[in-house]
């Protein structure tokens, strides 16, 4: 029994020594050596793509800056997102828009855009660690995370890469279609929004199959029903 509580003790302190790095250091002491990061931002929204990203950082990457993209400032995520794009071993990026979102569904969308992630990786990986539920048909061995992007390195450097990638795409949107407030509220469901759905009506790229904007569409009758 004591020989046990030492073998635990040593690998508890292993663990808390490698922090967020503790998955990526599990996989490589099951033999994968190019483990890379995923994840996506925009299920949610009512207008824009969803876009995964998936992110292989070199051992012993700078972690400073690293977290959730949800938890940091823009002004962070933007200095966070050169840092990674400059000094990551590989980053991909996959998009899928509104209207393939509104033809396969949301999950399948999201899950479509992550293999796009990682097949625009353009090196070779053996290992991927997802942030939230099991992605099947993925072309590696993968472990999924729940809350991945506040636990794994790898899985939040590839929320930050995904989540600006997107508001960036959003702000393009925004002066495309000005009166949707896409520069502020990124596509999702604020007050603001549904009041602009309201009285412009939905544009190109807003998710017709999401039920605050079909509903709008239905009962005011407004274009883009077909």
């Amino acid at each position: 029994m004591d020989s046990l509580n030492g073998d635990l003790g040593i690998v508890l302190t292993q663990a808390q020594d490698a922090g967020r790095w503790v998955y990526e250091e599990q996989a490589r002491s099951q033999g994968y050596s190019s483990i890379a990061g995923l994840d996506e931002a925009g299920r949610g929204p009512l207008a824009g793509p969803v876009v995964a990203a998936a992110v292989i950082l070199p051992v012993g990457f700078d972690e400073t800056g690293i977290r959730d993209s949800k938890a940091i400032s823009p002004k962070t995520r933007d200095k966070s997102f050169d840092k990674i794009m400059s000094g990551a071993l590989a980053v991909g990026v996959g998009i899928v828009d509104a209207k393939i979102i509104d033809e396969i569904n949301i999950l399948r969308a999201t899950h479509a855009a992550m293999k796009a992630a990682l097949n625009d990786l353009g090196v070779a990986f053996d290992y991927v660690l997802v942030d939230g539920l099991p992605v099947q048909g993925l072309p590696a061995p993968s472990l999924a995370i729940v809350k991945g992007d506040a636990k794994c390195i790898s899985i939040a450097a590839a929320s930050i890469i995904a989540k600006v990638t997107r508001d960036r795409m959003m702000l393009e949107m925004d002066r495309e279609f000005p009166g949707y407030g896409f520069a502020g509220h990124k596509g999702y469901c604020t007050k603001e929004h549904l009041e602009a759905i309201d009285r412009l009506g939905p544009c190109p790229c807003h998710r017709r199959s999401f039920a605050p904007v079909y509903e709008r569409i239905r009962e005011c009758r407004l274009p883009g029903l077909e």
